[in-house]
């Protein structure tokens, strides 16, 4: 239930981004960037949650969860003026995300210290609430603000709902110890397998959100920003250092932090858009009819990865590879799609690979790093929802704005100085990479439009152009993590295939490869 107020949330905001576009006239990066609080503030609830859970437990946890997920509403509502909107809706949707990953350093080691001999099979029916959400949150969308046109802030409230749900369920509820905390091991040693180059991944990650954060919301300049933004991250990694005994950690567990940085951009970011993006190419109405196919494919195959390890013998290793290919498929045939019924085919065909992404690299580092505790799959959970924050719902906006940008320079050159945004695109802070997108309010009008003029026939399809564009550009993701599964694929072929370690074997060095520092 908590996991479902997530998708909730996710998918209602999602939905209602045209809405944000329109009233406040942000460009596709402003947006983007909103959408992307609404994932990197959820590292910092894993991060910091998944560092105590273990010595704290689990309910106190909860109880924090739920009070930031009311607040995150009653500062979202806030946003009532083009002046005030972008600050209100960023931190409104960073609460929100805190809340989430809160959450997460409860449910991830919660449900693997319940189930250790099948962690793949019960956290993808754990994550199944995702997608279930995320359908009742299109759900809604499609008949409070299509149907409707019911005002942003009421569709959003709805989320409430099951997070009132979970906080009565959560009530006097008893919770188990991780396996590393019942064997009573000390936050050092549970950090250990992490070391310097895991937090390398997480500390890279904050250097470029703070960066960001400082520099989007004019309190430093883009230098000042950028420096300061790097002295946090260097000053993270040494206190991990410190904590770890300046450890080296896990090469295997790095290599597995680096694909779920990917995981994040291209699973979370895509979602973020994709409404927003077949809302366009198509209509609204048919961007919420696929968002809900996609999520509803999810949903339902999530429970069938016991089926697929069991019966198809594959490990998740290959299960992740598998799955890669399928996104990689799935996003290039979405980048040409032209027919709601081709939609279908190409968007269905992405869902059934990122399916099992998020919930199966959570389960394999419970089964090869259980000595870690909630620690390891905190961070992990945090490097995928940060990078999905300031990559990949950045990234596609950036892409969006780049994209149809130039598209629209093509066809008419004076035409996109009329609708050129107020203010320039970048992504990651990037100076050389800013670009001018469209302004946010004079392209809605322009869709809208009963009898549009060819001007604004122009622009309107020039924007399609970059949303097919960004799809394609998106399909490169998953064809990296193609590369990065084959060759851990490779790797445990060597060492006698892939099996789940427990914590007596690890103590002793039973089973480690020379992956394992």
């Amino acid at each position: 239930m908590a996991i479902l107020a997530a998708g909730v949330g996710f998918a209602i905001r999602g939905g209602i981004f045209d809405n944000w576009a329109g009233e406040f006239s942000f460009t596709g990066a402003q947006l983007g960037a909103i959408g992307g609080a609404g994932f990197s503030g959820f590292c910092f609830g894993i991060f910091v949650g998944g560092l105590i859970v273990d010595k704290i437990g689990y309910g106190k946890l909860v109880g924090l969860a739920l009070i930031t997920h009311i607040l995150s509403f009653a500062v979202t509502s806030m946003a009532t003026t083009p002046d005030n909107a972008y600050t209100f809706l960023f931190w409104g949707m960073f609460i929100f995300a805190y809340a989430n990953g809160t959450l997460e350093a409860v449910a991830n080691p919660l449900v693997a210290t319940l189930f250790p001999q099948n962690r793949t099979h019960y956290l993808n029916i754990l994550h199944a609430s995702w997608p279930a959400g995320m359908v009742i949150g299109a759900v809604i969308g499609w008949i409070l603000d299509d149907k409707m046109n019911v005002n942003w802030k009421v569709q959003l409230a709805l989320y409430l709902v099951p997070t009132l749900f979970y906080g009565i369920m959560f009530m006097g509820q008893k919770f188990p110890k991780s396996e590393a905390a019942e064997k009573g091991s000390s936050f050092s040693q549970m950090f250990k397998d992490v070391g310097l180059l895991g937090s390398l991944v997480a500390c890279f990650l904050l250097a470029k959100f703070f960066t960001g954060l400082l520099a989007d919301n004019d309190i430093l300049g883009a230098d000042a920003a950028a420096t300061t933004g790097w002295v946090i991250g260097g000053v993270l990694l040494v206190v991990a250092g410190l904590v770890t005994g300046f450890s080296m950690g896990s090469f295997l567990l790095f290599i597995l932090f680096i694909a779920h940085l990917l995981v994040g951009a291209v699973e979370l970011g895509t979602d973020g858009w994709i409404q927003n993006i077949t809302g366009n190419l198509f209509s609204s109405e048919q961007g919420k009819a696929l968002f809900i196919w996609t999520s509803a494919i999810m949903f339902g195959l999530r429970f069938c990865a016991h089926f697929i390890e069991t019966k198809l013998k594959l490990s998740p290793i290959g299960l992740l590879l598998v799955c890669s290919v399928i996104a990689w498929v799935g996003l290039n045939l979405a980048s040409t799609m032209q027919t709601f019924t081709m939609a279908l085919v190409a968007l269905g065909i992405y869902a059934v690979g990122k399916t099992f992404f998020w919930p199966t690299m959570l389960a394999v580092v419970g089964d090869r790093f259980p000595q870690t505790g909630a620690v390891a799959m905190s961070i992990m959970g945090g490097i995928g929802m940060l990078s999905a924050g300031i990559i990949g719902g950045p990234g596609l906006g950036y892409c969006k704005d780049r994209f149809a940008a130039e598209e629209l320079k093509k066809a008419d050159s004076a035409l996109f100085e009329e609708y050129k945004a107020d203010k320039p695109s970048s992504v990651l802070n990037i100076a050389s990479l800013e670009i001018f997108g469209l302004n946010g309010t004079k392209l809605e009008e322009a869709k809208k439009a009963e009898n549009p003029t060819e001007a604004q026939k122009k622009v309107v399809a020039a924007d399609q152009a970059g949303d097919r564009a960004t799809l394609k550009a998106d399909s490169f993701i998953p064809l990296t993590m193609a590369a990065i599964y084959l060759l851990l694929f490779i790797y445990f072929k060597m060492i006698g295939g892939y099996k789940p370690v427990h914590m007596a074997e690890e103590l002793t060095g039973g089973t480690q490869g020379p992956m394992q520092a």
